[in-house]
């Protein structure tokens, strides 16, 4: 059974989708993203948080709305706040690393 990933931004446009595809194919990872305000691309739910097995947060105020929100939900779910401030763009090769290199003690990529 695959270890299921949510990624979380604000809008879902550049950094959470981005760390989704890092693991499209991954043999051992299923992977998600969702955003955490109301205009979001996918807005996240209580069913993605339910769904997770661990959920990583690009920023502070992200891990702070899940929390917020969805408390019941996150029992017992490892909450991860990456420190990843919205200055890229969708697959930029920056991002791309940075996000490798802050997940490497999480997950294996």
């Amino acid at each position: 059974m695959k270890t299921k990933l949510l990624f979380l931004c604000s809008r879902n446009q550049w950094r959470s989708p981005t760390a989704e595809a890092l693991f499209r194919d991954h043999p051992r990872y299923e992977a998600r993203s969702a955003g955490t305000e109301n205009g979001a691309r996918i807005k996240l739910t209580a069913g993605h948080v339910g769904w997770a097995d661990l959920i990583f947060c690009m920023e502070k105020k992200h891990a702070a709305r899940v929390t917020e929100r969805f408390a019941a939900e996150l029992v017992d779910k490892p909450l991860i706040t990456l420190r990843i401030p919205n200055d890229y763009a969708l697959m930029d090769p920056a991002l791309i690393e940075l996000l490798r290199r802050e997940l490497a003690a999480h997950v294996d990529l």
